[in-house]
């Protein structure tokens, strides 16, 4: 692997500050321990501009280049999940109830490690605005940092993101043209009947048993209202009813989550889901109610900068260890806010076997942490050359 010599210097430096950001993890968009540490190394480092305070606790840093050009846009997450910490590690969460479990530690110290070496060489054009961001996992603080005006106020024209992926090899990347993570739909269905003895159920109208005539039906949405060829998952995560075991409640709620890459599908999806509301409403002698919610839209890479970003990860880890036409997954990610507003590409680079993202025995792999930021590095200098 073709790590940049500088960067491997100081790869002590980058796990110590990883372990650190394990030790503090914090959720959302109230980050402040979090952000505090990232703009204390942004200062030794000594960027040119560092902007506090976007989206609560999010940071945007610029580092200025040997000349006119262009700014380039590098965008790490830095937020936690609400998750008990299983792992028994030196360095595990200080927090109870809160851990980096997606790694989001690891992909700020992979910017920080990019931000270090582009400060003290600057053996590039234009300008690089690093891009530190709050609430990826709940909240979608990309978008709220689109709206607070960044890619405006910055000039960004291109912007790039890495995401850890256990399972695949270390080191290893992977992306693909388009769509590369699914768009978010959320849903809650509320079901008003009529409780009672649950001796006489005839005497009732069962919130019960609508909610599972209602979750059973949902499912056909995916197997007789969607083309086979376009991918849709839609799950009902949880029913809740009643407080006693002879006693048939007034009220039941359902929700869950849909997961689509095309705006058509999703639509279609949110009509039916109305239609099998409606349906099985009147079929149980029930009044039930939907609220859908579009979340996070489709991560999709333009064509050109995944192209661009596919040549850079060969030159860092090999032709052999990067793919180009990974499959699309049906996870979300909001990044895809800032993808929606300019150009650039996502991609995902390997960890090694490791637990999966969002499980309390999870640990990013700091041995990958010197070949993303050697990637963000090479980036910049292949995308604004000097000369």
């Amino acid at each position: 692997m073709a790590v940049v010599n500088r960067i491997a210097d100081y790869a002590d430096d980058m796990t110590a500050w990883r372990r650190h950001l394990h030790t503090i993890p914090e959720l959302g968009f109230d980050c402040p321990l979090t952000a505090a540490f990232i703009a204390e190394r942004l200062r030794e480092f000594g960027v040119d501009e560092l902007h506090e305070g976007i989206a609560k606790t999010g940071i945007v840093a610029i580092i200025n280049g040997q000349g006119a050009g262009p700014t380039i846009g590098l965008r790490a997450d830095f937020d936690g999940l609400p998750i008990t910490e299983q792992t028994g590690l030196a360095h595990a969460s200080r927090h109870p109830g809160q851990m980096h479990a997606c790694g989001h530690d690891g992909h700020t110290t992979m910017l920080l490690g990019a931000a270090r070496y582009l400060a003290e060489t600057r053996n590039f054009t234009g300008r690089v605005a690093l891009i530190f961001q709050p609430a990826e996992e709940a909240g979608g603080g990309a978008g709220v940092m689109v709206d607070e005006g960044i890619m405006e106020r910055f000039e960004i024209s291109q912007v790039y993101a890495l995401h850890n992926e256990p399972g695949e090899p270390e080191g290893s990347f992977l992306t693909t043209r388009g769509p590369i993570m699914a768009a978010v739909g959320i849903f809650r269905i509320d079901i008003n009947g009529q409780g009672g003895h649950a001796a006489m159920p005839h005497q009732t109208r069962d919130p019960i048993m609508a909610a599972c005539g209602i979750a059973q039906a949902l499912q056909t949405i995916t197997s007789r209202n969607n083309n086979a060829l376009d991918n849709l998952v839609l799950s009902v995560t949880q029913i809740h009813a009643g407080s006693a075991n002879n006693v048939i409640p007034d009220h039941a709620w359902l929700n869950g989550t849909v997961r689509t890459f095309d705006a058509d599908v999703q639509d279609m999806v949110q009509a039916r889901m109305e239609q099998i509301v409606a349906g099985q409403a009147a079929a149980y002698g029930v009044s039930a109610e939907l609220t859908f919610t579009t979340t996070y839209p489709a991560t999709i890479n333009t064509a050109e900068n995944a192209d661009f970003a596919a040549e850079v990860a060969r030159e860092i880890a090999g032709a052999e260890r990067v793919t180009t036409d990974t499959p699309r997954h049906m996870g979300a990610e909001d990044f895809s806010y800032m993808l929606n507003a300019r150009p650039g590409a996502y991609l995902f680079l390997g960890q090694g076997e490791s637990a999966g993202l969002h499980h309390p025995e999870y640990e990013f792999n700091d041995a990958i942490a010197p070949v993303g930021a050697s990637f963000f590095a090479r980036l910049v200098e292949r995308a604004q050359p000097i000369g």
